[in-house]
């Protein structure tokens, strides 16, 4: 079983929680279903999580409702901890180099704080 979180910038504020009430109820209960199944399982369908390729270990969690097709991304941490970094709807195939690029910064800041306590 995992553990999932969201990163929270140096305000308090969850960039994923945030991105998450923009969504309908419906478009919602399809994601949070995605991170349920990701806690539960232990191996996950790539279909709704799997790690990018040329990132520095981060991972996408995927969820569709209809034609919406929704991205989580986030890291790991110690296995079994996901920490969900930013979110967005996906509009072309590729995930965009600014997303990646932004879960990576905040994957920094967390070991960052991690070390320094």
């Amino acid at each position: 079983m995992r553990e999932i979180i969201f990163f929270k910038n140096s305000a308090g504020k969850s960039p994923v929680k945030d991105f998450l009430s923009s969504l309908s109820a419906k478009e919602k209960q399809k994601v949070f279903w995605v991170l349920a199944l990701i806690r539960d399982i232990q191996i996950v369908p790539k279909e709704y999580f799997k790690k990018l390729e040329n990132t520095d270990g981060i991972w996408e969690v995927r969820a569709k409702h209809g034609n919406n097709a929704f991205r989580l991304l986030g890291f790991m941490d110690k296995g079994s901890l996901v920490i969900l970094t930013n979110g967005f709807s996906k509009k072309s195939q590729k995930t965009p180099d600014q997303e990646i690029a932004l879960a990576e910064q905040r994957k920094k800041i967390y070991e960052k704080g991690k070390r320094h306590g």
